[in-house]
């Protein structure tokens, strides 16, 4: 099983909350905003709390 993460990045307000509780797939770009290092994963490990901390609730997640 994959599963897909997209994020809408107009949304995104760069607070860094995803980077902080999933280091292993978010990073803060140099526009301060977050990104995924890979919008493909075999396992959805911390992004699903990246997901759930997300104050503007950018970010999605789904099976594929």
């Amino acid at each position: 099983m994959a599963y897909k993460i997209t994020q809408n990045r107009d949304e995104c307000i760069g607070c860094g909350v995803c980077a902080a509780v999933c280091p292993d797939n978010w990073e803060m770009a140099d526009d301060g905003l977050a990104t995924p290092l890979k919008e493909m994963v075999e396992e959805i490990g911390c992004n699903e709390e990246a997901k759930d901390s997300c104050p503007t609730d950018c970010i999605e997640i789904e099976e594929v």
